[in-house]
């Protein structure tokens, strides 16, 4: 999929954007999904446009948006969530690499070094990836209190593991004896 929407930037115009529409045909779609560790991909798609931003740094805008299913982190069943986000980079030719830099990059930087190619499917998957719920839950699963222990023995419930908890027993202890 990449070789048909690597944008050359030498080919790039200077003065106008180049748009693109990628719609990955099903092949396609079923390698995103098993990349991305999916149940199910449906209705992938990202349009937008490349320009120039400045003499030597190009930005990339689209809008990315798809159905995607994933299992539920309680009960595993599938669930499908509709994915629509603006999506953007800054290509720049002056890189620093963030690791080496002595300032901070913040959080959710989408500048990226500029090579000889810009491609839109990998920004596109790349963006997918980002989205996807990291924790999808299907309405009204709840997961129950599960105690475990050695054999023989009590287990510990969450009501034992607070920390205050005895501390009003001893105190009430403490005043007695006084």
């Amino acid at each position: 999929m990449s070789n048909q929407t690597t944008l050359r930037v030498a080919d790039l115009p200077q003065n106008a954007p180049t748009s693109f529409n990628l719609r990955p045909d099903t092949k396609a779609l079923e390698a995103i999904r098993d990349e991305l560790g999916l149940l199910g991909l449906r209705k992938l798609s990202f349009a937008g446009d490349v320009r120039a931003q400045g003499k030597r740094d190009w930005a990339l805008n689209g809008k990315l948006g798809a159905t995607v299913i994933q299992p539920c982190v309680v009960s595993l069943e599938p669930v499908t969530t509709r994915i629509d986000i603006p999506v953007s980079r800054i290509f720049v030719a002056d890189w620093t690499d963030p690791e080496e830099a002595e300032f901070e990059i913040p959080e959710g930087d989408e500048t990226e070094q500029l090579g000889a190619e810009i491609d839109p499917a990998l920004v596109m998957i790349e963006a997918l990836s980002l989205a996807l719920p990291q924790y999808p839950r299907k309405d009204g699963a709840e997961l129950g209190q599960a105690d475990y222990t050695e054999p023989g023995k009590q287990a510990m419930t969450d009501e034992d593991v607070k920390p205050f908890a005895g501390l009003a027993g001893l105190r009430d202890a403490l005043k007695k004896d006084e």
